[in-house]
């Protein structure tokens, strides 16, 4: 595989909590970049209008900066080929899929959502894979036109081969072949004039000069799509390595329902970047036993892009534990680790906040550890017994929790203003008074029911540590119902 003026890029799109998963993807680029001389770019993908916002990109910088990766080109740097922010080139894309029009290489789609769902449903009960009918691929040239002339919202949708396969050399799983008649008449252009994922990262790769495509192996099936725009286009192909996904200890694939899976769950908890990127970079590299402890530059010195492992890479958390107590003991002076605690401390603001929160509520200071050390505890220790006492009933406690943890799943903003709104809201659609739904989730948050004032403290807490306590209190809730 050829290295010479390698540029390789991460593009999380902003609809999230930074996934470890994207920690992951992002570690191997930028390895293969400091292994090969190259430069490592940043690029943020928010094509999907209604998910991103400005406090999710905000958090993937901030989590890739607190990872100890940098960028010589993205967002909040510059460079030679930006904007590094796809909405901020929205402008760049329509010339494309005119040009792909123009060239009999792609179609516009007038099908409703209705008749697309209709379509699915068909093809589900039928036993098809869902993929477009092409309904409104022979349409003449006259009546499209018509159509747009007349304001009738339009997708454009990309043509696809009906005979033969796609084959391709990838950097990590070797020679593949996808027959085309797998592949779906993929949406280019959405009705509102913002490109898709697969329109957009092709074209932004090929302007931004990308050689090497890393990314986790859920975008192997996506290939074709890609590669086929790079024909259409008569462009060179860059090189494409697909990674195995993070799977748990039990091989199914990590996902927030079952672990925490956000960065800032991470260093929410004390586990020091340097630890989180030797467990991850471990996944990349070759090494015998004893020779687990690697900073960055020991991780690129090692690094083999030539012998990764399909195997997939299993997130162990006994692991990162073992690694983050070492880099604790063996790793830091004693003025260093002091220096780490008060920064992890503060962290979000949450020791100062919580501080000024407890003031109003003690009447001598030693009562702060018990009252306040939430905000900094790993694990409150909620048991079943935690909810006895409440004036819900065992079932009522648990419907609260699980609602508002679904309901928080849907929040944009993560604030106190936005926090109390939805809680209120939960309380409205249930039917139950606020004073009602908020004791379970004082235990929930704190371990107890003399805390810090609720809205703040979930506020500070931030939203993957609230995410991960909702569903340990909902667990030990789930046995008292269970019980009764």
């Amino acid at each position: 595989m050829s290295t010479s003026g390698v540029r390789v890029r991460i593009a999380p799109s902003p609809t999230g909590e930074p996934h470890v998963g994207t920690a992951y993807i992002a570690l191997f680029n930028y390895l293969f970049a400091k292994k090969h001389g190259g430069t490592f770019i940043l690029r943020i993908e928010d094509t999907d209008a209604t998910r991103s916002t400005p406090e999710f990109e905000e958090k993937v910088l901030e989590a890739l900066k607190w990872c100890g990766l940098e960028w010589s080109e993205g967002p909040d740097v510059g460079g030679p080929y930006g904007p590094y922010r796809q909405s901020d080139r929205k402008s760049m894309y329509w010339p494309y899929a005119q040009d792909l029009l123009d060239k009999g290489h792609a179609f516009r789609c007038f099908c409703t959502p209705e008749r697309l769902e209709k379509m699915r449903e068909d093809q589900r009960a039928n036993g098809k894979p869902p993929g477009y009918d092409g309904h409104c691929l022979n349409l003449k040239a006259e009546e499209v036109s018509a159509r747009v002339a007349a304001g009738e919202p339009s997708v454009v949708r990309m043509k696809i081969p009906t005979e033969g396969s796609c084959d391709f050399r990838d950097g990590v799983y070797g020679d593949v072949s996808i027959p085309w008649e797998s592949v779906d008449m993929q949406v280019l252009i959405k009705a509102d004039g913002m490109p898709t994922y697969h329109m957009a990262n092709v074209i932004d790769d090929h302007l931004m000069k990308i050689t090497h495509v890393a990314r986790g192996e859920e975008w192997l099936a996506s290939v074709p799509k890609h590669i086929l725009l790079y024909r259409y286009f008569g462009w060179d192909e860059p090189v494409f390595m697909h990674l195995s996904l993070m799977r748990n200890a039990d091989k199914s694939k990590l996902s927030k329902r079952k672990n925490p899976t956000s960065i800032s769950y991470y260093s929410a908890l004390g586990y020091l970047p340097e630890a989180l990127m030797n467990f991850l970079g471990l996944f990349f590299i070759q090494i015998a036993e004893g020779e687990e402890m690697l900073s960055m530059d020991e991780l690129a010195e090692k690094f083999d892009p030539e012998n990764l492992s399909k195997a997939g890479a299993i997130f162990d958390i006994q692991k990162l534990d073992w690694l983050n107590g070492r880099w604790l003991r063996e790793k830091l002076s004693p003025e260093e680790f002091i220096g780490r605690i008060l920064t992890w401390a503060s962290e979000n603001d949450r020791l100062i906040e919580g501080l000024k929160l407890a003031q109003s509520r003690i009447t001598k200071l030693g009562e702060l550890p018990n009252l306040a050390g939430f905000l900094l505890a790993g694990d409150v220790g909620i048991k079943p017994e935690s909810f006895a006492s409440l004036k819900t009933t065992p079932a009522e406690t648990l419907e609260i929790l699980q609602t508002v943890a679904a309901d928080l799943e849907k929040m944009l903003e993560w604030n106190v203003e936005t926090i109390e709104a939805e809680l209120r809201a939960v309380a409205e659609r249930t039917g139950k008074k606020l004073k009602f739904v908020t004791p379970p989730l004082f235990i929930a948050m704190s371990g107890s029911s003399r805390s810090l004032p609720l809205f703040d403290s979930m506020a500070l807490l931030g939203r993957s540590v609230v995410r991960q306590r909702l569903k340990v209190a909902a667990a030990a809730a789930a046995q008292l119902v269970g019980s009764n």
